[in-house]
């Protein structure tokens, strides 16, 4: 009987040393979190807690070592938004300033009379254009803010994408035809009935062959439909200068302007709206260019949104 009360005795004192030293382990680890939280609270986020696969914490470790990458994760992104915020800001304060600052010389030569006959036509010609290049700006910008923060609102509704072509194509007819450029327009005689933003939509179209006509230096552009079961293809061609491969990747990109192709004349606006208007309709759009010989977009637009 005392054999079994002292291995009994002696049992027990194990369990309560061993329940002692996993308390103490807990201690240490909890100060330690405690630590770590205040750190992170502090600011520093690249405090992690250290913890053993079978410490009876670790499940509050991992949750705080999570929360840490996460709010470093977080703080690097809000970064790299304020600096694009001010690139943002410092490039729009350009594009408005540099047109309006000649808007008004030009408008100022013509008030004070220091032009005259011909030559004051062709100043208001020209303080004309720069009013207007203001103008799409401007629409272009608010455009983009209202997509950018999800304030823009779609109308879906079906209808027959082929007819809708047509209709945005037959106003672009004469425009091509007074800058002189030769086009060639596929567009199937079938209905194809799909739920689009018919607004949104045309704008698609619109700026796309806008920017073949302000920017590409073609003289042909082509515009090509066909469809399946699954989705519409649209794709654009022009045969203009070109994209450099190392612009391409960045194109539709807001704000995003090439030093030598097309976009050096735009605001960066135009294709970065194109792109999310795109993406409203779950679909896709991409860019292929051979530099110095033609350019082509291609939207993948799925029938079922």
């Amino acid at each position: 009987m005392n054999v079994y009360l002292l291995f009994a005795l002696a049992v027990t004192l194990f369990i309560i040393a061993y329940l002692v030293s996993v308390l103490r382990h807990i201690r240490t680890q909890l100060k330690l979190i405690k630590d770590v939280l205040e750190d992170i609270k502090n600011g520093n986020l690249n405090r992690r807690v250290l913890v053993g696969e079978n410490d009876m914490t670790r499940e509050i470790c991992y949750g705080v070592n999570e929360i840490a990458m996460n709010s470093q994760s977080q703080l690097v992104q809000q970064k790299q938004s304020e600096q694009a915020y001010k690139r943002l800001m410092t490039s729009l304060s350009h594009d408005v300033k540099t047109p309006l600052a000649s808007l008004v010389g030009y408008l100022e030569a013509i008030e004070s009379k220091i032009v005259v006959g011909e030559d004051k036509d062709e100043y208001i010609h020209v303080a004309s254009n720069k009013a207007h290049h203001l103008k799409h700006f401007v629409e272009n910008l608010f455009e983009w803010v209202k997509l950018d923060s999800g304030e823009q609102v779609f109308h879906f509704e079906r209808c027959d994408l082929n007819e809708l072509s047509r209709n945005i194509i037959a106003d672009w007819v004469p425009i091509l035809e007074s800058s002189h450029f030769e086009y060639e327009f596929d567009i199937p005689e079938t209905e194809y009935s799909m739920r689009i933003d018919a607004n949104a939509y045309t704008r698609i179209l619109n700026n796309l062959i806008q920017n073949i006509i302000t920017h590409s230096e073609g003289e042909n552009m082509s515009l090509h439909i066909s469809e399946n079961k699954q989705q519409a293809k649209i794709v654009i061609k022009d045969n203009g200068k070109g994209i450099s491969p190392d612009d391409l990747t960045h194109i539709f990109e807001r704000m995003y302007q090439c030093d030598n192709s097309r976009s050096a004349k735009g605001n960066g606006l135009g294709l970065s709206i194109i792109k999310e208007l795109v993406s409203a309709h779950k679909g896709t759009i991409t860019a292929d260019s051979i530099s110095g010989s033609e350019t082509t977009f291609t939207i993948l637009l799925p029938k079922a949104l």
